[in-house]
């Protein structure tokens, strides 16, 4: 997900509620409209401002690292969109705080297509309603991560994404809610429905060192939302997620130091908490 902390939920199997039902969503806490309350967004209701204050009050640096998780990605968005892919697909989505994928695209495509895929059913209603504003090349879908197959379909059924183009598929921030196993399997299952020249780009949040499971700022994490569990990724679990595509230089680093090209990760100051970052080419 763009978001930070959003992990696996029954929900993606549902419709979006009618808008009747949208009070008794908004009153459970989800992690990714707290995001967009970390983000300094305004697409939040009280339990999530609650929750990101429960997670700054465990982990202080959380929310320096949805900031500089963003600041990636508008790094990454810029250097995907300058090898002329002109198809993204946001796994995770989360709310679309700004900048907003889509408004990424926008600077330097005015005809890129964005397809959004989120479980929570507030934020699917939001980015639908997003999709219904007017903008022809952006659309939303509910889905579960751990389903490949089931996504990628959903995906093109909405006729903006064709898969036998090059695509930009981007997982931010959630694969930390699998273990490594699982995260390897489900992102080589991505890779496995992607053409040629396809790239992919991927966040992980992790605490420092990474030793395993709940360590660190993951436990402290994992304490305050207990909606599913956070694994610690170390670089290399990281890495293996990139398995079958050709890391773009400076491979996997700490998003705050990744610039496309540099050999060698820019110097940044070391805290308990980071997010690791890296993008990925299809050969």
């Amino acid at each position: 997900m763009t978001g930070l902390l959003g992990g696996p939920e029954s929900a993606a199997e549902h419709d979006p509620p009618d808008e009747p039902l949208m009070p008794r969503a908004a009153a459970r806490p989800s992690i990714a409209r707290a995001y967009d309350c970390l983000l300094g967004g305004k697409d939040h209701f009280p339990a999530d401002r609650e929750l990101a204050e429960r997670l700054v009050a465990r982990y202080p640096g959380v929310r320096q690292m949805a900031r500089h998780n963003r600041r990636f990605l508008v790094r990454a968005l810029d250097y995907v969109l300058a090898q002329a892919i002109s198809q993204y697909a946001d796994l995770g989505a989360g709310l679309p705080t700004s900048p907003a994928v889509h408004e990424i695209v926008r600077r330097h495509d005015i005809n890129g297509k964005v397809v959004y895929v989120d479980n929570d059913l507030v934020v699917i209603n939001h980015l639908r309603a997003l999709a219904a504003s007017g903008d022809d090349h952006i659309d939303a879908v509910a889905g579960d991560l751990v389903k490949p197959a089931a996504v990628m379909d959903a995906v093109q059924a909405t006729g903006l994404i064709d898969l036998d183009k090059p695509v930009c598929l981007i997982a931010a921030m959630v694969l930390h809610f699998l273990d490594a196993p699982t995260a390897r399997e489900v992102t080589a299952a991505y890779v496995s429905e992607l053409a040629p020249g396809s790239h992919v780009i991927i966040t992980v949040g992790c605490g420092e060192p990474a030793t395993g499971l709940n360590t660190g700022a993951a436990e402290q994490i994992t304490r305050t939302y207990n909606a599913a569990p956070v694994f610690n990724h170390t670089p290399a679990d990281v890495a293996s997620f990139f398995t079958g595509l050709n890391l773009i230089k400076p491979g996997i680093t700490d998003a705050r130091a990744w610039m496309p090209g540099w050999w060698t990760p820019a110097p940044f100051a070391e805290r308990p908490g980071q997010v690791l970052a890296g993008i990925g080419v299809k050969p």
